[in-house]
């Protein structure tokens, strides 16, 4: 079983996958409501991520046979000045996930606990992919700022979905349904 420090991190971190997810799709919301139809579908298909993110925590305490627990979480926020503003707020999260999951790792380290750190390298290696995409999407929706049509264009050509799994990622509980 997992240090119990780090079954209240992990568990406050499923927290934060699901709120994370909520925020995409309040993004996305935001999106579709604009017309902006590709951004919309890039955010839906990042609040799937995100939920499935914390089913495969979920599903690493249950195998472990630790306590699942199920905090709330804050409502996402849902209005933006211009189309830019919601990819700077999703970069700022990403950036903010990063650090929790280097401290949730750094605590399964200190704690000798090389199951779990092993399981959460995972995590460090999708968080570079994460703030990279964002980074890079940030960067080309301030350049086209006065043409955002042009951001459809770049997410239709760079980001057209359907990426294949990840045959290394753990286990979804519920297998991802």
């Amino acid at each position: 079983m997992p240090a119990p420090q780090f079954v209240d991190a992990l568990n406050e971190q499923i927290a934060n996958e699901f709120a994370a997810s909520h925020q995409y799709a309040a993004i996305a919301a935001h999106y579709e409501a604009e017309t902006y139809p590709r951004l919309a579908a890039f955010f839906y298909a990042q609040a799937l991520e995100e939920r499935n993110h914390a089913m495969m925590m979920v599903k690493y305490l249950l195998d472990t046979d630790a306590r699942v627990r199920f905090d709330g979480i804050d409502a996402p926020r849902g209005d933006f000045p211009d189309h830019v503003e919601p990819i700077r707020l999703a970069l700022e999260q990403e950036r903010s996930v990063s650090q929790r999951i280097s401290e949730i790792f750094e605590l399964a380290r200190e704690h000798r606990d090389y199951l779990s750190e092993q399981f959460m390298q995972w995590f460090l290696k999708e968080q570079v992919e994460e703030e990279a995409t964002m980074n890079e999407l940030l960067d080309v929706a301030e350049r086209v700022r006065e043409d955002p049509m042009e951001l459809e264009n770049y997410i239709a050509r760079e980001h057209p979905g359907g990426a294949p799994d990840d045959p290394s990622a753990p286990e979804i509980a519920g297998g991802g349904a």
